[in-house]
């Protein structure tokens, strides 16, 4: 299993060798906004002009095999609900979103999911033999709310297998330097039944460094995934902010990258 980088037509995205569906991690790369979003920002509402982020859009969703009009997309309140979205749900780009979820499951075919991160953890989700797939914002306070169980659950109501779906955790802000107080840590252990050896870095000055990818990777697993299952990868949105966005690096003047995944 490995991330591996893709261009196709200037749109440079990251990819998992694990998850059987087309799928994207975007970068910052290979979009027409200008100035601070340089250039392929997702963020509809940071303050980008309009008519950039539309033409973005319709790249990413191309890059999906989609209209810019046809995929179904997350409304992101760090919350842990994950919606079961049909083509009923296919978003209008730009318009308002008319439900709240930071996960989003589907069955249905070249119905494109998105979700958005800037150093939040994206999850991409798949099981090729059922046809079941997912695309999960795993913030801290999602991720400690169980948001991947109730997408693994939503997937097993599809028809998925534990044991059998695929998952791939995007660039996100690492270890390195997701610096938190102690809620976090806290937060995490108890999230993870108490298993949560090796993934905190407690610092001199009380700060504690969290690895929450890994934290993420422990969840999935004890959800009955198998652990060769799981791709992780190692680039840190806040180190690597040149190529991804991060909210952490920017103090909150940034664009969005996407996590996007159909099934064909």
């Amino acid at each position: 299993m490995a991330f591996i980088e893709n261009n196709e037509n200037g749109l440079v995205y990251m990819s998992s060798t694990l998850i059987g569906a087309r799928h994207a991690f975007t970068t910052r790369f290979g979009g027409v906004s200008t100035g601070i979003f340089s250039s392929l920002n997702l963020g509809s509402n940071r303050g980008d002009a309009p008519e950039a982020v539309r033409e973005n859009y319709r790249r990413v969703c191309a890059l999906m095999g989609a209209g810019v009009d046809e995929a179904a997309v997350t409304r992101q309140v760090h919350g842990a609900v994950v919606r079961t979205v049909s083509a009923a749900d296919r978003h209008v780009c730009l318009s308002a979103v008319p439900y709240e979820a930071d996960g989003l499951v589907t069955a249905e075919k070249n119905l494109p999911l998105l979700c958005f991160t800037a150093d939040c953890v994206p999850a991409l989700l798949c099981d090729a033999e059922a046809g079941v797939i997912a695309a999960v914002h795993c913030g801290w306070r999602g991720s400690v709310g169980d948001i991947l169980k109730n997408a693994v659950e939503a997937m097993c109501a599809l028809g998925a297998k534990p044991a059998s779906i695929c998952a791939a955790l995007g660039p996100a802000i690492g270890k390195c330097c997701f610096e938190t107080d102690d809620d976090v840590p806290q937060a995490v252990e108890a999230y993870l039944g108490g298993d949560a050896e090796g993934l905190f870095v407690r610092r001199a000055d009380g700060k504690t460094l969290v690895d929450l990818r890994g934290a993420n990777k422990r969840r999935l697993v004890q959800l009955g995934l198998r652990e060769e299952h799981v791709d992780v990868s190692e680039e840190c949105t806040f180190c690597s902010h040149d190529r991804y966005w991060s909210h952490r690096y920017t103090r909150g003047r940034r664009g969005s990258q996407a996590a996007a995944i159909v099934l064909r």
